[in-house]
């Protein structure tokens, strides 16, 4: 099983040249195609190289297609703009000559107050450590609240997830720290889209329906220790159509409130003549 020290191996990209560096993937769990929050994560740090002296404030990426194991990964970073205050960059994340990723990143120098205000954290259990996610990845603890069970397709709920995360033995560098907190924030909106529908769950996913995520914006408030517990309160307001669009709140131990994201997502049924084997997963 691979771990968090391979994981944060995996984010240390390979500089070729100036706008150029390639990286490695980590296989984690049953699925043929690379884990969306590698890729997120990996191009937080790679847009975070295009100014030292700043630090990442968000990221929006476009999942274009799936990214396969065993072939490098490369990394194209072009600078926006580099400011006093702001730096932005683009990543594209291509194999073989095809686009798997783009993402937008935004930098900025540290500041002081000159307002400042929160939403509350959600006033839930203390993390214990729970099952793994299903993404096989030891070091990563995840303790779901309640002890919900997004994968069995009769567990009915709202539309609503709160887990409690951390990183065991994550390294104390600020953009490994926000690298890893988006890699898990990648992992459980699907899931919670699927609670008020019966006969839905992610056991499903890539099996018997379709799903992926298309589009995913996150935000960093305060500075983040990914290996301290994170509570991720997710919410899905709306699913139809093919797709669902979801959101979280992330707070620390403290419940300060030190990170916040957005995806889309598609989960649908499968096209005719589409389904995989059985016994066989598709790549979405």
């Amino acid at each position: 099983m691979a771990s968090v020290t391979d994981l944060v191996e995996a984010l240390e990209l390979e500089r070729i040249d100036e706008h150029h560096l390639v990286g490695d993937s980590v296989r984690m769990g049953p699925s043929p195609v690379v884990f969306g929050g590698q890729l997120l994560a990996q191009s937080i740090v790679a847009g975070a190289s295009v100014d030292p002296t700043k630090d990442v404030t968000s990221i929006h990426i476009i999942f274009a297609r799936a990214a396969e194991f065993g072939v490098p990964l490369e990394f194209e970073v072009d600078v926006m703009a580099a400011g006093r205050a702001f730096a932005s960059s683009s990543v594209t994340i291509s194999q073989g000559g095809k686009v798997r990723a783009r993402s937008l990143v935004l930098l900025a120098a540290p500041e002081p107050d000159l307002i400042r205000h929160q939403s509350d954290a959600p006033g839930v259990a203390r993390p214990i450590a729970g099952p793994p996610s299903g993404h096989g990845l030891d070091g990563w603890e995840i303790g779901i609240v309640e002890g919900v069970d997004i994968s069995d397709p009769e567990a009915i709920g709202p539309a609503e997830l709160d887990v409690w995360t951390r990183f065991v033995g994550a390294p104390s560098d600020p953009t490994v720290n926000r690298a890893l907190l988006g890699y898990a924030s990648d992992g459980f909106l699907i899931g919670t889209a699927m609670r008020p529908h019966s006969g839905v769950g992610q056991s499903m996913a890539h099996v018997s329906i379709s799903t992926t995520v298309n589009a995913h914006t996150l935000s960093f408030h305060e500075p983040i220790d990914a290996s301290t517990w994170m509570l991720f309160s997710h919410d899905v307001p709306w699913s139809g159509r093919g797709r669902s669009h979801g959101r979280a709140q992330v707070f620390d131990e403290a419940g300060r409130l030190v990170a916040s994201f957005t995806q889309e997502n598609m989960i649908r049924a499968f096209p005719e003549g589409a389904a995989p084997a059985a016994g066989a997963r598709a790549a979405h």
